[in-house]
């Protein structure tokens, strides 16, 4: 039985919608890093929230794992290149708590406005300091927005209920995107010197760590005010503190800190213009229920049916794809483990080409496994979800294509493999759902994939084949199916012979004497 660990605390919705699926849940909140790493190997799937750090040391024992789902947002406490590396898929549920964030965002701005903390606080003190507590208004005012993403989104559309004016600072912004959402278009630097209120939501990592130092806020124009509710890291906060001990900024409300729980001596604590919360930015009961049942569905569906959605490091396959794409997987599999057991020489570039009703599909994904099986005959430890990112670091270009023709086919996929000494392509279609090689650098041929294969080059000479045949009887091993394919008469040929077994070596080089032949390569799939 399928085998998921729930290491955090989430809603109990998630344990039953693991049982509901027939999956077997152990719910364990409290082990020590150490009970943590034993026992991770023991599990297919690893449901986190925020507390579980899984590192590349942790993953070392990673064992059966094949799924980390993350409900929530964040994956920062994952490694994803070293769950990657492992062929684990790393999800999240982007969408679960957009809505509790941004209205979270939204609340924090409303209560720096007009610092209802602090007067909430010297009310229940017995004070009536109306005068101290003097507040400013929204609207008319500019929101600068650093990351304008599914929070960012819904955070502009409640500003601009607001009547507030937004600028909206992210990279992946499109034009469309910017006129839907109903905000103007801005960098980094317009939006740190015409705002009034920054807001974050951004993701933390490498280019966004301290993007609001001690030199962002130089730029910012006296009596700014600061909320963030997205990434601690994303403010520098001694240089936050600095700001405000100036005042420059004129208050922030942070509900993510730099360390959490941040220690009790933290300095921001406790000062008169921050308004702080316990990192509650997804804490509504709505949104942990939502989270929490829809990481424990993604991942069933995969584990159970191969569907892959909101995913990290490969592309998503929906549930109702799932069928459709699996003898297509077969086949893009099959194509690149013959093309990487013919291949000698480093590989430079990769071109495939989707036509008829393959190109009508999900390609992406099956991409992902044709570098699989490309790549595993050439080095250790491939797979689906890794085989892109090596096939990026060692610099071997990857390119798609598609086409509504496939010629005398229904379907047909082309893989054209450059190396440093050639370049050769083979083709494949499906046949009642079965996988089959159709050509083979574009010599006709109607082949099934056999367990075990002899792919000879030769001459097209008479006598060629009965001595081929002749060699393999005598040796004992049979044949099982035999296909011919020739570029012209007395040119180039190929043989593609399924055999009952794996020949020796000895075999194979008694092959290679053949006159006429080539090129011989044993194969496996």
């Amino acid at each position: 039985m399928t085998k998921v660990l729930i290491s955090d605390k989430m809603s109990n919705l998630a344990r039953e919608a693991f049982v509901d699926r027939s999956i077997e849940v152990d719910v364990f909140t409290d082990l020590t890093p150490d009970e943590f790493a034993a026992r991770i190997g023991e599990y297919e799937g690893l449901a986190i929230r925020s507390s579980t750090r899984v590192s590349e040391s942790v993953l070392k024992n990673s064992g059966h794992l094949r799924v980390i789902g993350r409900a929530g947002i964040g994956v920062d406490n994952v490694d994803i290149p070293a769950a990657t590396a492992r062929g684990i898929v790393v999800m999240n549920t982007p969408f679960g708590n957009a809505i509790t964030t941004a209205e979270h965002a939204i609340s924090l701005m409303l209560a720096l406005a007009r610092q209802i903390p602090q007067a909430n606080a010297s009310t229940h003190a017995g004070k009536w300091e109306k005068t101290r507590f003097m507040g400013v208004e929204l609207m008319g005012k500019t929101l600068g927005l650093i990351g304008c993403g599914n929070i960012g989104t819904i955070v502009a559309d409640r500003a601009r209920g607001l009547k507030m004016r937004v600028l909206a600072y992210d990279p992946f912004l499109t034009v469309a995107k910017a006129v839907e959402a109903g905000v103007e278009m801005a960098d980094l630097d317009q939006v740190l010197t015409e705002a009034d209120f920054i807001t974050l939501h951004t993701p933390l990592n490498d280019q966004t760590r301290g993007i609001i130092d001690r030199a962002a806020l130089a730029k910012t124009r006296p009596g700014v005010r600061i909320i963030n509710c997205a990434r601690g890291g994303l403010v520098v906060e001694a240089d936050l503190l600095e700001a405000l001990e100036s005042g420059h900024v004129a208050g922030a409300a942070l509900d993510v800190f730099e360390q959490e729980p941040p220690a009790m001596e933290n300095p921001l604590f406790g000062h008169d213009l921050v308004v702080a919360t316990p990192h509650l930015g997804a804490s509504t009961t709505e949104a942990q229920e939502k989270v929490a049942q829809q990481i424990a569905r993604q991942m069933a569906d995969y584990l159970l049916d191969g569907a892959v959605a909101n995913a990290l490091n490969m592309p998503s396959v929906s549930a109702e794809e799932a069928p459709r794409l699996k003898p297509y997987m077969g086949l893009v599999e099959q194509l690149g483990a013959f093309a990487g057991q013919a291949t000698h020489t480093g590989l430079r570039e990769i071109d495939v080409c989707y036509e008829g009703d393959a190109a009508t599909i999900n390609t992406r994904p099956l991409t992902a496994v044709l570098l699989k099986g490309l790549l595993a005959p050439l080095l250790a430890g491939v797979n689906m979800i890794n085989a892109p990112l090596i096939a990026a670091d060692r610099g071997i270009k990857v390119r798609e294509a598609t086409s509504s023709s496939a010629g005398e086919y229904q379907t047909r996929i082309i893989l054209t493999v450059t190396t440093e000494s050639q370049t050769r392509s083979v083709s494949g279609t499906l046949f009642n759902k079965e996988p089959r090689l159709v050509s083979i650098k574009g010599i006709h041929v109607d082949a099934r994939f056999g367990s075990h294969m002899l792919y000879i080059t030769n001459r097209d000479k008479p006598g060629f084949i009965g001595a081929l045949g002749t060699l393999l009887g005598d040796a004992g091993i049979n044949i099982a199916t035999f296909n011919l394919g020739r570029a012209e008469k007395g040119g180039d040929a190929i043989a593609l012979i399924e055999i009952d077994e794996s020949p020796p070596k000895k075999v194979i080089d008694r092959i290679r004497d053949l006159r006429h032949v080539i090129q011989v390569v044993p194969m496996r799939f």
